[in-house]
This record gives C-alpha cells, sequence and structure tokens, in this order.
C-alpha cells in the first residue's frame, strides 16, 4: 500500500519549474508561472527561456554572499508585500546545497520556498516504553491554527527548522523547550534516526528539505507543555492510532514520515505498509 505521506513528499513536477542557479551550481527551483514574476527586477536575475536551458540565474555581479543576501532581499521585501510571499517568520536561513556547505546567501526563511532552496529541520519522535508488558506509545502534538504551514494538523511531538548558525543538536534541543517543555538534559539523550529528503509542490512554492530524524525515551510520568505558543495540544497516542493518523493524513508529511521512520526500525510497522518509503531516504534525483 502506498500512503499518501510518501506519494506527497515527491509531487514535484520538474517541467512546471526553472532552477534557479547561481552560476553554474543549482541552488533551488522557481515556478514557471513566478517567473514573471522576478523578469521585473532585470538587473537581478537573469532568466533563459531557451526551451533545453530554461533557468533563472542571479546577475553574476553579485558574487559574494552579501551581494547575494542584498540583492535577493530587496526582492523579497517587494514580493512579501504584495502577499506573494507570505507567513514571514524574521528567521534567517542560508541557501547551500549541503548542511556542511558554507552558506551562498542568506534569505527570510519564508521566501526558501518561493525560490524553492534546501532547507533543513529536525523533527523528534517522543516515545514511553512502559515496564511490564504495555504497548509503547508515542507523544504526538496538534500543531496551532494559528501556523503558517499546516495548521491544525498532527505533527511530532518536536519539529522545527535549522536557521542559520545553529546546528542539529543545539536546534533539537532548542525546539524541545519551546514546543515541549523538554529540559535540555533530557533532550540530550535523543538518538538520531534515519534523514528523510521530500520534494514537493506546495501551495507557497516548492520544499526541498533535508529532515534529521530523532528519537526520544520519555518518562512515564511526563507530560509535554508548549512553551512558544505553536503547539494546540499534545496526545498519548497507541501505535495503531497513530498508523491510522499517517493513513488518513491527518499528520503533516514531514511528521508521517519521520513516525514512520521510527515505526520501521523499531519493526512496529511491517514495511509492506509503506510501499516505495525507501526512496524517501535517498537525495530525490532530477
Amino acid at each position: 500500500m502506498t500512503l499518501p505521506c510518501i506519494t506527497d513528499a515527491r509531487r514535484f513536477d520538474v517541467n512546471a519549474h526553472l532552477p534557479f542557479h547561481f552560476g553554474d551550481e543549482r541552488v533551488g527551483w522557481i515556478r514557471a508561472a513566478d517567473v514573471a514574476l522576478l523578469a521585473r527586477w532585470p538587473d537581478v536575475f537573469e532568466i533563459d527561456g531557451d526551451a533545453d536551458t530554461a533557468r533563472v540565474t542571479l546577475a553574476a555581479e553579485f558574487d559574494s554572499v552579501t551581494a547575494r543576501s542584498a540583492a535577493l532581499g530587496a526582492v523579497i521585501g517587494a514580493l512579501a508585500a504584495e502577499g506573494r510571499i507570505p507567513g514571514w517568520r524574521d528567521e534567517t536561513y542560508a541557501i547551500r546545497n549541503a548542511f556542511d556547505a558554507p552558506p551562498l546567501a542568506y534569505i527570510e526563511r519564508a521566501a526558501s520556498r518561493f525560490f524553492g532552496t534546501m532547507t533543513y529541520a529536525v523533527h523528534l519522535n517522543g516515545v514511553v516504553e512502559y515496564a511490564g508488558s504495555a504497548a509503547p506509545q508515542l507523544w504526538i502534538a496538534r500543531r496551532s491554527d494559528t501556523k503558517a504551514t499546516d495548521p491544525g494538523m498532527l505533527d511530532n511531538v518536536v519539529a522545527g527548522g535549522i536557521g542559520w548558525g545553529l546546528g542539529v543538536e543545539a536546534t533539537l534541543q532548542k525546539e524541545c523547550w519551546e514546543e515541549a517543555g523538554i529540559a535540555a538534559e533530557l533532550a540530550a539523550c535523543a538518538t538520531p534516526g534515519r534523514t528523510v529528503h521530500v520534494l514537493q509542490s506546495l501551495p507557497e512554492g516548492t520544499q526541498a528539505e533535508q529532515i534529521f530524524v530523532y528519537d526520544l525515551a520519555l518518562p512515564e510520568d511526563f507530560v509535554p507543555h508548549n512553551q512558544d505558543g505553536e503547539v494546540g495540544e499534545h496526545r498519548l497516542a497507541r501505535i495503531d492510532e497513530t498508523a491510522r493518523w499517517i493513513e488518513e493524513g491527518q499528520m503533516t508529511v514531514d511528521a508521517s514520515l519521520a513516525t514512520l521512520d521510527l515505526l520501521l526500525r523499531r519493526q512496529w510497522i511491517d514495511e509492506d505498509a509503506c510501499e516505495g518509503i525507501a526512496a524517501i531516504f535517498e537525495p530525490p534525483t532530477l
């Protein structure tokens, strides 16, 4: 059976997008319908319309991190003012094709999907394993109804994007406290799972993201408490409940994939029920 989250995670039509380049390096994807918006800045973007080599390239004169960031920042500000880039976050993301690569430019987080640039996130599976024969359970969060993306949907107990200047573990500890009230000492006990690779078209653009999955054994008496208003509620759920929510599409795509990684690694779910999921743990090839 193919789950909707697996299909959605690679729901991307390359023919409906133009690659976005800094010189010879592709750094993102721009919807063909949005290219006309960028044509208003001919001094910033070079738009090649040839059928075989069509692409959008940042003008060569912007040849440093500072210059690229300034040029893109002016465009992003104008597009946001027009409502073309929604959900302004006041968070800085680096444009880079690998997590450990040096930044090529800095942009506002909300603009990353408009330009289809690679982003990075961390998701935590909060697991409660009981003494004796009781079946394990998972803490699941419901996103606040005011969230800019996927409001009201079910999510992992902790999930967050990795902003510039923060590593994976630092982000994990920060998000653990903000989203669930998990102290740093407990968060430090989290163990890594696999990395999920998402490339999907969304209303606001393209999500090209690597998600670092972690698991954390939580004490039986621990109850998550949100600190930043981004979580509406927490639920302690059975494995079969969680699997049903994934199958029904009640969980976000990202959270569904992070949870399935845990369930497969722990052999709490049959791999036959997740047709095609192996590809999600590998970068997409285009």
